[in-house]
This record gives C-alpha cells, sequence and structure tokens, in this order.
C-alpha cells in the first residue's frame, strides 16, 4: 500500500478511515456522491476527496487524534 497525501504513516490512514466509517455507520451522511454501500469504500472516497482531515493529539496522548469531516461547497 502506498503512502496517501497528508498522512504521516498508513496504520493512521486506517485509523481515520475506521473512525470516519463509525460515523458513517451510525447515521452520519456522506460528504461525496457515491455508489458504493460499504462505509469503509466511502469513507476511503472521502478521504481521497480531501473530506476529511484529522488533527493530530498531543504527542504521549494515548493515540488521541480528532476527526474533522467538513462539508464543502
Amino acid at each position: 500500500m502506498k503512502l496517501k497525501d497528508g498522512f504521516d504513516s498508513n496504520y493512521r490512514y486506517v485509523l481515520v478511515a475506521a473512525r470516519r466509517a463509525r460515523q458513517l455507520s451510525g447515521g452520519a451522511p456522506p460528504l461525496v456522491n457515491t455508489t458504493a454501500r460499504k462505509v469503509c469504500k466511502i469513507a476511503q472516497q472521502e478521504i481521497d476527496a480531501g473530506k476529511v482531515q484529522y488533527i493530530k493529539g498531543a504527542e504521549g496522548a494515548s493515540g488521541s487524534s480528532e476527526l474533522k469531516a467538513e462539508e464543502k461547497k
């Protein structure tokens, strides 16, 4: 797997995609027009489209990061 732009590791990409997928499965509306039905694929498409960013938490803070999913118009 190639390193995605804007991510310092593939592990962080997977964490962000998983967190967004949980939001989608909990009822959050998708931020991109898609024919995909699986939340993991929708989350990946949102990240690739630049609709989802993350903010890295303080160092040493047990894996804390904040996910920002914003609809850009």
